[in-house]
C-alpha cells in the first residue's frame, strides 16, 4: 500500500519525539537510578505485574491472584490494566529481562511516556503545527510536572491510561474530518479501548469531557458554517465520531463492567468527605506554572495544609509565557482563533481547583489534561507569531514572579536556585532572539528551552513530592523464611510511617511483606494493597489501603477468641517487631524471629485448601456430614476435586480457602450447585447427600461473560470495517479541494 510522504514524516516525527522523551528519562535515571521507584510502584504496581507475568506464563488470564486476598481480584481493581493488550504485552516483555525492581519500574514508565509523546506529536501535527511545535507539545504532554511526579513514578494506572488520551483525541478529530471516508469512524475505537482499559477512572472521565467538548465544537461549527443543502445525505461528523467512541467502549466492556461490579459495596463507594478536599490546586499556587518552586500550602492526603512546591504545575516555562504574551499581543485574535480550546483550558483549571466528588478523589489529577491543552494553545500562539520575542516575554514574566515570590515569601526551599536557573535560560533565549534575528534554528528554540527547563526543574526539585520510598531488596523474590504452602496474615503498623527509608534505611519486607509484595515470591497472604477494598476480608478485618490490618482487629484475632482464622484456613501469622502482642493459642508455634518480626505456624501440616466441615457459626442450627475429598487440583480461577458424600444423611458443606467474589459457580457431574459465602469471606458449597464425582468451582462472573461477548462483537465490527475500508479504498471527495472536481483517495 502506498504511504504518502506526509504520513511517513509524521510517523518518523512521532518516533523522534518519543525518543527525545526516552533520552530525557535516561538523563534523569543517570542522576537518580531510583527515580521511578516510589510508594505505589513498590507496594503495589511492580509486585502485581510480577504476578501478571507469572499468570500469563501459566496460561491464565490474570483475573485473580492467589497470593493476596485483599488484592485478589486484579480485574476488579482496574488499575492494573487487566484487559489492556498494550499493558499486558509490555509487562510480559519487560519481565523477560533480568532487571532489578527499579529498572522494571523505569522500563514500564518510559515505555508509556514514549507512547504519550508520540500521540501528542500526532495530535499537534493533525492541527497543522510545524514539526518543532509538535515536538514542543509532545515534551509538555509527557514531561509535565504531574506526569513525572505522580503518573510515571507513583500511580502507574494514571500514566497507563493517559498515554493514550492524545491518541484518542487525534483519532476523534480524524473521525470529524469530512474530507475523509465514511469509514473514518473506526479511528477512535482502538484508542478509546486503550484509554479505558489503561487503568485509571479519572482518565475515563477526561475522555468523557473531551468527547463532550469535541461534540459541542463540531455541532457549533456545523451550525455557523455554510448552509447545508437539503439534498445532502451525509452522516453528521459528530455521529460518526460518537459511533467510533461507542465501538471503543464496547471493546473495553469487560474492564468497565468489572469496575462497576467491584466498586459496588466497596470501601471506595463510601469515601470520607474529607478526601474530597485533599490535593486541590490552590489559587495561590498558579504562579507555579511559570516557576514551579513557588511554594504555598496545599491540602495533603491527611487534609493538612502544608507548604508544597508547585512541581505538579511544571510545564517548561515556554507554554504559559507564550500564551500570556499572545493575550498581550493581540487578545481578540487569540480568542477568536482558539476560543474553544481556551474554554476547555479554563474549565479544566476550575476543575483542578474545586473539591472532588464521589469516587473521584483529588482534583489535581486533572492537571495532565490541562497541561496538554495548554501546550496546544501555546503552540497555536507560537505558530501565529513565528518571530515573536517569546524569550523576552519569558524573562519579564520570570522577573515579575521572582519579585512577587520575594515579597510574599513563597520561595520555599528551592525558590532561589530554581529562579536563578530559569532566568539564565530565559535571558540566553531573549539574547538569541535579539542579536540573532535570522537564527537558522529559531523555530526550534521552544523545544530546546522546554527540554532544558524541564531538566533543570527535576534536577533542582525532588520529583517524588514527599511520597514514601522503601528499601525493598531483590531477596523479596524468594519466599524464605516463609512457607508457600501456608496462608499468612501479617500484622504490622502503617507502612508509609514505619518502613519508609527515613525510618528504616536497610532492606525491609522480607518477613512482614507489606502491601502486595507477597506476590513477588508467590507466597499466599491475606494482606494486599487495594484502594477499592472490595474483598469481604478487607471490610471484615478493617484493612487499610496499604495492606495493614486495623490494630484492634489484629489484637482480637491474635487472642483467637472466635477461631475465625482457622475457619478461613489461615495457618501462618506474622507479627511485626513493633507489635508487642503474640497469639495466645498454644497451637501457634514460633518458627522464626528477627529484628523485623516473628513468624508463627499452626501446629502440624498446612491446612488443606478445601475442607468438609460439620458446623459453621454463620449457620449455627445446621449440622453437616463429612465428605471424602481427594485429588484436589487448584488454579487461579478454578478448583477441581473428587467428592464422596455418604447417602442417607444430611448434605456436606465444603469450604474453599480463597477470597470470595461475586461470580463463582459450582457444578458436580454437569449438575449446577449453589455457591454461597461465609460472611462474604470465602466460598461455600453445599453438596447433596449421596453425591459422588468430580466437583468444580470456577470463577465466571457475569461481567466477564456479557462484557466479553460485547467486546468480541465490537472487535468483529471493527475488523469488518477495516477490511471494508481497505477493499473500497475509502475514496471520498475532498471538501478542501479548490477546483470543485478533485478527489482525495484516503483509507479511513
Amino acid at each position: 500500500m502506498f504511504v504518502s510522504r506526509s504520513t511517513r514524516s509524521n510517523v518518523l516525527g512521532a518516533i523522534f519525539a518519543g525518543l527525545i522523551v526516552v533520552f530525557f528519562c535516561l538523563i534523569l535515571l543517570w542522576h537518580d537510578p531510583l527515580l521511578f521507584w516510589n510508594d505505589d510502584h513498590e507496594l503495589s504496581v511492580l509486585p502485581v505485574f510480577a504476578d501478571v507475568a507469572r499468570s500469563w506464563s501459566e496460561g491464565h488470564l490474570p483475573l485473580l491472584s492467589p497470593y493476596s486476598w485483599v488484592c485478589g481480584n486484579l480485574a476488579g481493581e482496574f488499575q492494573y490494566g487487566t484487559f489492556s493488550i498494550f499493558v499486558n504485552a509490555a509487562v510480559i516483555l519487560i519481565w523477560k529481562f533480568p532487571l532489578t525492581f527499579a529498572q522494571q519500574a523505569a522500563a514500564l514508565s518510559i515505555t508509556h511516556l514514549f507512547v504519550l509523546a508520540a500521540g501528542a506529536f500526532l495530535l499537534a501535527r493533525g492541527r497543522n503545527f510545524s514539526m518543532p511545535l509538535s515536538i514542543f507539545v509532545a515534551l509538555i504532554a509527557a514531561l509535565n510536572g504531574w506526569i513525572i511526579c505522580w503518573g510515571a513514578t507513583d500511580w502507574f494506572g494514571a500514566l497507563g491510561a493517559f498515554a493514550w488520551l492524545p491518541w484518542a483525541w487525534w483519532a476523534a478529530e480524524r473521525a470529524l474530518d469530512p474530507s475523509r471516508s465514511r469509514w473514518r469512524f473506526l479511528w477512535p475505537a482502538p484508542f478509546v479501548y486503550l484509554v479505558i482499559t489503561g487503568g485509571f477512572p479519572y482518565t475515563v472521565l477526561m475522555l468523557a469531557v473531551l468527547v463532550a467538548w469535541l461534540s459541542a465544537k463540531s455541532m457549533w461549527s456545523r451550525q455557523v458554517g455554510k448552509p447545508r443543502d437539503r439534498r445532502d445525505t451525509q452522516v453528521p461528523p459528530t455521529l460518526l465520531m460518537l459511533s467510533g467512541i461507542a465501538l471503543g467502549a464496547g471493546l473495553a466492556a469487560p474492564a468497565w463492567l468489572a469496575l462497576l461490579d467491584y466498586v459496588h459495596g466497596s470501601a471506595r463507594a463510601t469515601t470520607a468527605s474529607a478526601a474530597h478536599w485533599q490535593w486541590i490546586v490552590p489559587w495561590r499556587a498558579l504562579p507555579g506554572f511559570l516557576l514551579p518552586a513557588w511554594t504555598v500550602k496545599w491540602p495533603d492526603f491527611s487534609t493538612r495544609y502544608l507548604p508544597h512546591a508547585a512541581t505538579e504545575l511544571a510545564c517548561g516555562l515556554v507554554a504559559p509565557a507564550a500564551l500570556i504574551a499572545g493575550f498581550i499581543w493581540r487578545p481578540r485574535l487569540v480568542i477568536r482563533r482558539m476560543k474553544w480550546e481556551l474554554l476547555l483550558l479554563l474549565f479544566l483549571l476550575v476543575l483542578c481547583m474545586l473539591p472532588s466528588a464521589g469516587v473521584f478523589r483529588w482534583s489535581f489529577r486533572w492537571l495532565p489534561f490541562l497541561h496538554l491543552v495548554l501546550a496546544l494553545c501555546a503552540a497555536d500562539v507560537l505558530q501565529l507569531r513565528r518571530r515573536s520575542p517569546t524569550g523576552s516575554a519569558s524573562t519579564v514574566l520570570l522577573i515579575v514572579v521572582t519579585v512577587a515570590m520575594s515579597i510574599f515569601g513563597t520561595a520555599g526551599q528551592y525558590g532561589a536556585g530554581v529562579a536563578f536557573i530559569y532566568l539564565q535560560v530565559a535571558v540566553i533565549w531573549a539574547a538569541a532572539e535579539l542579536f540573532l534575528p535570522d537564527w537558522k534554528f529559531r523555530e526550534w528554540a521552544p523545544v530546546v528551552v522546554t527540554f532544558v527547563i524541564f531538566l533543570a526543574t527535576y534536577q533542582s526539585i525532588p520529583s517524588n513530592c514527599g511520597v514514601p520510598k522503601y528499601n525493598f531488596a531483590q531477596e523479596l523474590l524468594s519466599a524464605a523464611p516463609l512457607d508457600p504452602q501456608r496462608l499468612y496474615l501479617s500484622i504490622y503498623p502503617p507502612t508509609e510511617h514505619t518502613y519508609r527509608i527515613e525510618k528504616k534505611a536497610g532492606p525491609v519486607g522480607q518477613i512482614v511483606r507489606p502491601g502486595s509484595t507477597s506476590m513477588w515470591a508467590g507466597v499466599r497472604f491475606v494482606n494486599g494493597y487495594s484502594p477499592i477494598l472490595a474483598a469481604g476480608v478487607a471490610r471484615e478485618f478493617g484493612f487499610a489501603i496499604h495492606g495493614e490490618i486495623d490494630p484492634d482487629m489484629g489484637n482480637y484475632l491474635l487472642s483467637d477468641q472466635s477461631r475465625m482464622l482457622e475457619q478461613l484456613g489461615v495457618d501462618g501469622l506474622i507479627v511485626a517487631r513493633e507489635i508487642a502482642t503474640n497469639p495466645t493459642s498454644p497451637d501457634w508455634q514460633l518458627v522464626f524471629s528477627n529484628e523485623e518480626g516473628r513468624v508463627f505456624h499452626w501446629r502440624g501440616a498446612p491446612f488443606p485448601r478445601v475442607r468438609s466441615v460439620s458446623w459453621i457459626d454463620s449457620r449455627p442450627d445446621q449440622e453437616f456430614v463429612t465428605a471424602i475429598i481427594s485429588r484436589i487440583v487448584e488454579s487461579r480461577h478454578r478448583v477441581e476435586l473428587d467428592v464422596d458424600v455418604p447417602a442417607g444423611g444430611g448434605s456436606a458443606l465444603l469450604e474453599f480457602s480463597r477470597p470470595y467474589f461475586r461470580g463463582y459457580q459450582g457444578s458436580l457431574a454437569n449438575q449446577r450447585l449453589s455457591v454461597t459465602s461465609y460472611r462474604g469471606l470465602i466460598p461455600l458449597m453445599e453438596v447433596p447427600p449421596g453425591s459422588r464425582g468430580r466437583l468444580v468451582l470456577t470463577y465466571r462472573p457475569w461481567w466477564l461473560v456479557y462484557g466479553g461477548g460485547v467486546s468480541i462483537f465490537c472487535a468483529f465490527i471493527f475488523v469488518l470495517g477495516v477490511v471494508a475500508a481497505a477493499v473500497t479504498g475509502g475514496s471520498t471527495r475532498s471538501t478542501a479541494a479548490s477546483d470543485g472536481g478533485s478527489y482525495n483517495r484516503r483509507i479511513f
